[in-house]
């Protein structure tokens, strides 16, 4: 990606959260001079891969597949000492169905996924397979807001303001905003995040992309810790 269109993103992303009365943490607007200002005391914030996360999942098409993320906090699942046992996450997607969070699964991650403003969150959903594909016949069995319901292979799953899912491991599934709806603040809650090695995709993706530095950051990205 282009950083000017990271910085582009992220911008909507600011407004957006605005337009929600949502306010982050401080490290969600820390300027380049703040970073440097303070230091060693930023230590955890980057162990924990706290705050922005801009990506295509290297399909350079990030209008296509791509999302705005901000981990709001989040542990180490190799050092327990260090931040929380638990994470969260805002995920910003646009109206349409034609950007979204590819399908993927985790291993270790237990997630509740909710809407947390307007619009209406889309998530499609699959078992796995035995070779790990997708498994296209049997049905899932999943929780909304903690009722058990079972959907068929593929079926879409709407969230509307206020409503979650739990998405358990080995469960493939795909968020995107449903067109005309509006765009969307969605939250996550989870055990700690792992995004280097916890999410394996249907299609080969990198869950981080490579930067063109056309121009300077407007804020830093968990990539650049």
């Amino acid at each position: 990606m282009k950083r000017s269109e990271v910085n582009n993103a992220i911008k909507w992303a600011e407004k957006l959260l605005a337009e929600q009365k949502i306010t982050l943490p401080p490290f969600g607007y820390y300027t380049e001079d703040d970073w440097a200002k303070l230091g060693d005391a930023t230590a955890q914030i980057k162990e924990t891969m706290l705050g922005w996360d801009v990506t295509d999942f290297g399909s350079d098409d990030f209008e296509r597949v791509g999302a705005v993320l901000f981990t709001v906090r989040n542990g180490n699942v190799y050092d327990t000492s260090i931040g929380t046992p638990y994470a969260e996450k805002y995920i910003l997607l646009k109206d349409g169905n034609e950007q979204e969070i590819p399908l993927h699964y985790h291993i270790a991650k237990t997630e509740d996924i909710i809407n947390r403003g307007h619009g209406v969150l889309c998530v499609e959903l699959y078992n796995k397979a035995e070779d790990g594909g997708l498994d296209t016949e049997s049905d899932v069995t999943v929780r909304t807001d903690a009722i058990l319901r079972t959907v068929k292979a593929g079926e879409v799953v709407e969230l509307r303001a206020g409503e979650s899912i739990t998405l358990t491991p080995y469960m493939y599934h795909r968020f995107y905003a449903k067109t005309g709806e509006g765009d969307l603040v969605v939250g996550e809650v989870s055990k700690i995040n792992d995004d280097h090695k916890d999410n394996v995709f249907a299609v080969v993706r990198e869950r981080f992309c490579e930067m063109d530095e056309d121009e300077a950051p407007y804020r830093r990205l968990v990539a650049d810790y």
